[in-house]
């Protein structure tokens, strides 16, 4: 069968970018990824890796012995490169942290690691995706930036970069990350994806008016799964979970809202504390580490289950993830939607998808 040509994958996580690109008609050859659970959950899912996944640091691999993985003679360039670099100086959650809005998590060289494959490698085309917040204005992600951007641009490519909100493109949930599509100088600009569809998200409308917002209620509608073990919310507040209205959190519970019994100052816990989804919604962010109160939680009052959680994210309901509950979240948290993920590549080559 005919294809796009391979591609080689870093930081692979368990695969959403990966299975975007393949689902666009390209074959991943290669992959590097640390995390042990999640390069099984790959040598299970894709047929295509020539060799097991890499299963090491990054900054302990060279470029060659990508290449050599991926089955490329001396000389032969990948179609293209994909890979989201772990970034949680940057990211939204990590804020909070002084060190951290000082820039002075390690993971930052991980950025680094990207571009220099990029430079060696010499790929056809590449995607690069990670926290919107690395476009932020400030002084530790407008300098790391900027870096990035020069470094593609000294590796011989010229690029995009568009934050993309994973609901405008079909997806049932509002995930806003950052892509960067890059070609060879000499070769046109790629444009980011249109969106698919449209509705209101954070205060605004969002997205294409031509179609809604995929829901979840939607996406779950046919699902049918089994309890799963420590799904119910305990402890200190989970009981509180129950009275909260579907796409609703702990505000519910103010003096601001009216609430007779208060339990929280307004504006004191973040946003998705006790968090709900409602079926009329995209689901807000999935988290990779959320805390035991950190939701979206079930519009039913409890954890969203494995095979949800892949609905959300849009994996095939076949797809299969290998590990602890916890490793599990944590993969499908930190995955590209593979919808989302097909869309943008198919960008690369002007293409959208037909749906």
């Amino acid at each position: 069968m005919d294809t796009r040509g391979v591609a080689i994958s870093l930081f692979s996580g368990a695969g959403g970018l990966d299975l975007g690109a393949e689902q666009a008609g390209y074959e991943v050859r290669a992959a590097l990824e640390w995390n042990r659970d999640a390069c099984v959950t790959m040598e299970k899912n894709f047929e295509h890796l020539v060799s097991p996944v890499i299963s090491k640091d990054i900054l302990q691999v060279s470029t060659q012995e990508i290449l050599n993985a991926a089955g490329l003679k001396v000389g032969e360039r990948p179609d293209l490169l994909i890979g989201g670099p772990p970034c949680t100086p940057f990211s939204k959650s990590g804020f909070w942290l002084k060190w951290k809005r000082e820039g002075l998590d390690p993971d930052a060289s991980l950025l680094q690691e990207y571009t220099r494959v990029l430079r060696e490698a010499q790929p056809h085309r590449f995607v690069l995706e990670n926290v919107y917040a690395l476009t932020y204005n400030n002084k530790a992600s407008r300098p790391a930036f900027e870096r990035l951007l020069r470094e593609i641009d000294e590796a011989g490519y010229h690029c995009v970069y568009k934050v993309l909100n994973a609901a405008d493109y079909g997806v049932p949930q509002a995930r806003p990350r950052l892509f960067i599509l890059g070609v060879p100088k000499d070769e046109p600009l790629p444009e980011h994806p249109a969106p698919s569809h449209g509705g209101s998200w954070e205060g605004r409308y969002s997205g294409s008016e031509e179609r809604q917002h995929v829901t979840a209620g939607m996406a779950l509608k046919d699902l049918i799964t089994d309890p799963e073990p420590e799904e119910t919310i305990g402890g200190k507040y989970g009981h509180l979970l129950a009275d909260i209205p579907a796409g609703d959190n702990y505000l519910f519970y103010t003096e601001k809202r009216g609430h007779p019994d208060p339990q929280f100052n307004w504006r004191s816990k973040y946003w998705s504390f006790l968090l709900k989804i409602s079926p009329d919604k995209p689901s807000p962010t999935i988290q990779a580490h959320p805390g035991p109160y950190i939701g979206p939680f079930h519009w039913e009052s409890r954890r969203l289950r494995v095979a949800e959680l892949k609905r959300l994210f849009t994996f095939p309901d076949d797809f299969e993830f290998v590990g602890s509950r916890s490793s599990i979240q944590a993969q499908i948290g930190n995955c590209v939607p593979p919808l989302l993920a097909k869309k943008v590549v198919l960008a690369l080559h002007g293409e959208e998808v037909q749906e």
